[in-house]
């Protein structure tokens, strides 16, 4: 912050965390969009999981500023440590197989 000029107040600033298969991002965002976007991290090569996501926030040293984390909903799962779900499953609370269509019947007939 003291090369772009501007004085870093932690709460003004949110952490956004974007991930794909390539790579992982993290860039702070000021709130109210005032001033630039600043990415702080850019990681090639690491897969979407809660070890890359801490490795990033260690070495960006997140708890000395602790800022608020914006991402998508996968980004929040992996960082609460809850297991990614996919479609086969569609909800923790049944352990229905929804690809399995010859046990079961439509209803709609």
């Amino acid at each position: 912050m003291y090369e772009l000029g501007h004085e870093h107040i932690s709460t003004e600033w949110r952490l956004f965390i974007d991930s794909s298969k390539a790579s992982l991002k993290a860039v702070l965002l000021h709130n109210g969009n005032e001033k630039p976007s600043v990415p702080i991290a850019h990681a090639v090569g690491l897969k979407e999981t809660y070890e890359s996501m801490e490795t990033i926030l260690r070495v960006i040293d997140y708890r000395a500023h602790n800022w608020n984390i914006c991402g998508d909903l996968k980004v929040v799962s992996l960082l609460l440590g809850l297991q990614l779900g996919y479609t086969k499953h569609m909800c923790f609370l049944c352990l229905w197989d929804s690809r399995d269509e010859a046990n079961h019947y439509d209803t709609t007939e």
